[in-house]
């Protein structure tokens, strides 16, 4: 007889946190990490998913049906182009905005803070932001660098803060802003509803909530990687306080949505602390302490941390195991994976290492063959997941296909 929709949700999300907390489970949990794989699969582009959300979910619903995962994100990724026009977003391209329809988006650096501005920045994070960064990023909302200090708004300060409300480039900001906001919740309002269907449909969603390490957060969004770099040589000491400033910021971004969704699992993507960006003396000064306070801050708060890794993170076992045992899932893109079970074996949950280049030129053969190593390496007594190493675009639909079929019948042999 065959399950319900119901049974299988259960017996996924069992299976997967089982593998997250370093349990044994019935077989080998498959978390993909997906993109544009779905769009390309159900032949619409990703400018089509872009601007109308229901074409993307319609996508999912083939992807979901066709490949079985044993949770997934949904159509998260496809995100709302008309929200991003309107606010003439100016740190990112995408497909009908300076991209070909079916070419997958980018994200473009810049300088939105300047070196002599960490000062600024660390006494009051939120006004700058709002005056500096959202006008320099988001062109639509140049007015609000006219916006006085709020905080100067205590007893008849107000009197001429309220009056800055009435000028007419920070009342156009604030009717964009309207604008966006009504658009985006109904984006917000499909994403949310498909998370629903999915369980209806006996999918587990793999996330709760986002976020990134405090040192990513300063040299993603404000100094950009080559501002980042060099302060790390010229202004160490000014770099390490807005670190720090953003550690109780970056664990709020995550852990909230997490708590509030039901879903307790927080992703956070690393992108500057592999092998290659630092050397390791500087991850132990920069990068690991924060990172290490934020995977401990969504621990407190119930939350198990799913930690990215993008890049080669080999290097850097010997420090990211310090971590409570069966608490963290790393994710890794590159790793020595013998190292890698050898240095986080019976400490943490290990999920990634497919190389999407074998999913996109691979044949199947290659493919079991290499899940096959896999499980046996970082899947033996538990403790891994099946996923690539990296979000998945293009890849030949068999060999993806079976990445998902060969893990639940190849580790249900071995664990049973």
């Amino acid at each position: 007889m065959a399950k319900s929709a119901e049974e299988l949700y259960e017996e996924r999300l069992k299976r997967s946190l089982d593998a997250m907390q370093l349990k044994l489970p019935d077989t080998v949990p498959v978390i993909p990490i997906i993109q544009a794989f779905p769009m390309y699969y159900a032949g619409i582009t990703i400018q089509e998913s872009m601007e109308d959300i229901s074409k993307a979910a319609e996508a999912w619903d083939k992807f979901l049906a066709d490949f079985d995962p044993d949770m997934t994100q949904g159509p998260l990724l496809s995100l709302p182009a008309k929200v991003m026009e309107r606010l003439d977003l100016r740190w990112f391209k995408w497909p009908g905005h300076g991209l070909p329809a079916s070419k997958m988006y980018q994200y473009v650096e810049g300088e939105y803070m300047k070196a002599d501005e960490y000062d600024e920045f660390v006494f009051d994070p939120t006004h700058f932001m709002l005056t500096k960064w959202l006008p320099r990023t988001l062109g639509a909302l140049e007015g609000l660098s006219k916006l006085p200090l709020i905080r100067d708004a205590m007893w008849f300060g107000w009197f001429s803060i309220v009056g800055a409300f009435g000028l007419p480039e920070v009342r156009e900001a604030f009717e964009t802003l309207t604008d966006a906001a009504e658009e985006l919740a109904k984006y917000n309002a499909a994403c949310a509803a498909y998370v629903e269907k999915m369980k209806k449909m006996g999918f587990p969603s793999s996330y709760g909530g986002f976020s990134w390490a405090p040192f990513d957060l300063v040299g993603d969004t404000l100094r950009g990687s080559h501002g980042i770099m060099t302060d790390m040589f010229r202004r160490p000491d000014k770099l390490l306080k807005a670190i720090e400033k953003m550690i109780p910021i970056s664990i709020e971004m995550g852990v909230g949505p997490a708590i509030a969704s039901g879903i307790p699992l927080v992703w956070i993507w690393l992108h500057k602390g592999c092998a290659g960006f630092m050397s390791d003396e500087q991850f132990q000064k920069f990068y690991w302490p924060s990172l290490r306070a934020l995977i401990m801050g969504c621990i407190e708060g119930g939350i198990i941390p799913v930690v990215y890794c993008e890049g080669d993170y080999t290097p850097r076992l010997e420090h990211i195991k310090d971590v409570p045992r069966g608490k963290v899932v790393y994710h890794f893109e590159r790793i020595d994976m013998i190292k890698a079970k050898e240095a986080l074996g019976g400490i943490a949950c290990i999920m990634g290492g497919l190389p999407n280049s074998l999913l996109v030129l691979g044949t199947t053969e290659e493919v079991k063959e290499y899940c096959k190593w896999l499980i046996d390496t970082a899947g033996k007594d538990g403790g891994y997941i099946m996923a690539s190493g990296a979000l998945v675009d293009e890849a030949k639909p068999e060999n993806l296909k079976t990445m998902f079929d060969f893990t639940h019948e190849y580790g249900y042999e071995v664990y049973t």
